[in-house]
Order: structure tokens, then sequence, then C-alpha cells
């Protein structure tokens, strides 16, 4: 919906930002007592990779291109966006994620990109990688994410969406301090607004003028 374009680009904007500037460890101090200093970092340093270049992953991209973080896309077919180093089909994909310290997903599930974030995946991604999950809790194999992060190779990760909704009281994930959990919020549908749209796309079509978001059954979204 109308909504979701916004709300998704700020909900991970504000979670690279978080992480990037170690907000995370400055809480921990202040609740703790402790004047702490971090060493800034650099952009460079952290380049973003957005899974899944649509729509949605599209307007990311380029909010987080805003804030001068090297940005990398992956998408099934090429795409060219403005400020963004496209990658595009399976031969691709490793080297995609070779070139990038933050990983956000924004993929649709399908077959095809089921257990897509998986101990492989993250074994490529540059050292001391962070994790953002805005797409499907299916993508996400949990349990390789809590090795990576065990083993230093993934710092953290900031997880809006789960395989069982709500996230059951005694998933691993509520015990790791470095995983961030919201319930499924990064974009919620309002519903005037999806009224409104649903209207508009049936008066286009009255007039027999194409509409956005037709789904392809062929591809699965």
């Amino acid at each position: 919906m109308t909504r979701a374009w916004p709300c998704r680009a700020e909900y991970v904007c504000h979670a690279v930002i978080r992480h990037f500037r170690e907000f995370d460890g400055y809480e921990a101090d202040m609740a703790a007592g402790r004047w702490g200093y971090r060493k800034p970092r650099l952009r460079s340093d952290f380049p973003v990779g957005v899974m899944g270049l649509g729509v949605l992953g599209e307007r990311v991209a380029k909010a987080l291109a805003q804030f001068d973080f090297p940005i990398n896309g992956w998408s099934r077919s090429p795409k060219a966006i403005e400020g963004v180093r496209a990658f595009s089909g399976a031969e691709q994909f490793n080297d995609f994620l070779a070139a990038s310290r933050v990983l956000v997903n924004l993929l649709p599930l399908t077959p095809e990109t089921a257990d897509i974030i998986n101990k492989n995946t993250l074994a490529r991604l540059l050292p001391g990688a962070y994790v953002i999950n805005v797409a499907r809790g299916a993508h996400l194999v949990d349990d390789d994410l809590l090795a990576a992060i065990d083993s230093g190779q993934v710092a953290g990760a900031t997880l809006d969406v789960f395989r069982t909704e709500p996230l059951p009281a005694g998933h691993a994930f509520w015990n790791q301090p470095r995983i961030t959990l919201t319930p499924h919020t990064s974009a919620r549908t309002l519903r005037d607004e999806s009224i409104a749209q649903i209207a508009r796309k049936i008066a286009a079509l009255q007039r027999g003028e194409a509409v956005a978001g037709i789904v392809n059954p062929a591809r699965g979204y």
C-alpha cells in the first residue's frame, strides 16, 4: 500500500544508522551509568546491500543513498538505479554479497528465495556484517543467523518478520542481545489509505486504464 514506501524506508534507514553510529552500545552504556565514547566509523566501510529492487527496494536504496553509504542492489533481472551499484541474477549474487557489509532483505517470498539468508549467504558478506529483514520470516534460517553472530561473522541484526508470529516466548532471538526485534511493524497497512487506493484502481479499470501492482502468478509476486 502507499504508506509502505516511506514507512519501510524510514525503518531501514533507522536500523542502518543505529548500527553504524553504535547507538545500541550508547544505550547500554547509559543504562549502566557509563559515560562511553566510540571512535567514529567511516561510511565507506559499511556498504549496504539491498536484496530486491522492486518499488519498495528501490525506495529504500535511494533513501539510504542520501546518507552517503555505498549502496549495492541485487535483483532477479537487471535494474538501473541512480546511485546504486546493481547486481542481478544468480551469477552475480555472490559478488553482491562479497561487496556488502549491511544486508537488507526486501525480496518477495517464493520457492526460490525461501531460506536465502543462510549460513552460506552470511559467510560471504564482509566480516562484521549486519542483517536487516523486513520481508518475510521464511527468508531467514534462524539457527544460521544465531551461529553467525556467535562466530563474529555477523555483528547483529534487526528483524521485523519471523517464521512464526508472534515470535514464540522460548525462541532464541529473545535472548540474543545483538538482535533487535520489532513486531512486524516496519510498514503497517492503514485502512483509509488502502480503501482509497483500491477505489482508485477500480475506477482506473472501469476507464480501461492500466493499474500498478499487478501480481504475476508465474513469478509468485
